[in-house]
């Protein structure tokens, strides 16, 4: 059973656009993870040159947890959710410019991973307003 599933028997389940949500919150879950791991990987590296690298990483890491943590409770709970989605996918940008700046597999790989969970929640969001 994964996340869809259990989305899928929530009662609040008319809330959302049941795929878009579960999309998001997996993206956001796995950008989260691939920052953490490329921010660890790079104190291995120069930590001095790659501090903005690690920071900007560590930030989206821990706003993607939040995000995907939040959209896996999908009771309606006013707008305020939607400021953090919007959040969520500017850091996301923010963090998938720094690291495309760097060669190391560890942060082309987190870049992909932030800029297919902005993809996600920007998709959410038009979801949600259509």
């Amino acid at each position: 059973m994964g996340l869809a599933d259990i989305l899928a028997d929530h009662p609040d389940k008319t809330t959302f656009d049941l795929a878009e949500l579960n999309r998001a919150a997996q993206a956001a879950m796995e950008c989260a993870l691939a920052c953490s791991a490329c921010a660890d990987s790079d104190l291995g590296r120069d930590a001095n040159a790659m501090v903005t690298c690690i920071r900007t990483c560590t930030d989206c890491a821990d706003l993607c947890t939040v995000t995907a943590k939040m959209l896996a409770r999908p009771a309606p709970r006013g707008d305020a959710w939607q400021k953090v989605v919007l959040a969520c996918a500017a850091l996301c940008a923010q963090c998938a410019d720094e690291c495309s700046q760097h060669d190391d597999l560890c942060c082309q790989q987190c870049a992909e991973a932030c800029r297919e969970c902005e993809k996600a929640c920007q998709q959410l969001i038009a979801a949600a307003q259509s």
